[in-house]
């Protein structure tokens, strides 16, 4: 069975950084994509970013610059550092998967989802 299970969210300052985690079970890292959404209250679900097994990325336009994603292959864990946090990135946080070579960055392209956590940017 696959499982994503995110973490990490919190209550932050404007200008803070958080790393949040997505620990993966139920399926080999080799040949899926990884990828971080957001949803904010009365908004739609937006792409942050994504990593493919290979190890591409790609970043949302509001985050790019500010976020980076990497991943772990022994923890089959993929990480999210935001760094220079504004109130704008509250939000709470999804990390899905899918089985893909290639990056994917909307979330109707994700089969697997994972709870979300909840990252709160006060100004």
């Amino acid at each position: 069975e696959v499982q994503l299970q995110a973490s990490g969210g919190g209550l932050v300052q404007a200008g803070g950084s958080l790393r949040l985690s997505c620990a993966t079970s139920g399926f080999t890292f080799d040949g899926y994509t990884i990828g971080w959404f957001r949803q904010a209250p009365g908004k739609e679900r937006e792409g942050v970013a994504g990593i493919t097994s290979d190890g591409d990325r790609y970043y949302g336009e509001s985050v790019r610059g500010r976020f980076t994603i990497s991943s772990d292959n022994a923890k089959k864990t993929v990480y999210l550092q935001m760094n220079s946090l504004k109130p704008e990135d509250t939000a709470v946080y999804y990390c899905a998967a899918d089985e893909r070579l290639t990056l994917a960055t909307m979330s109707r392209q994700y089969y697997y989802w994972g709870q979300g956590t909840l990252v709160t940017v006060s100004s």
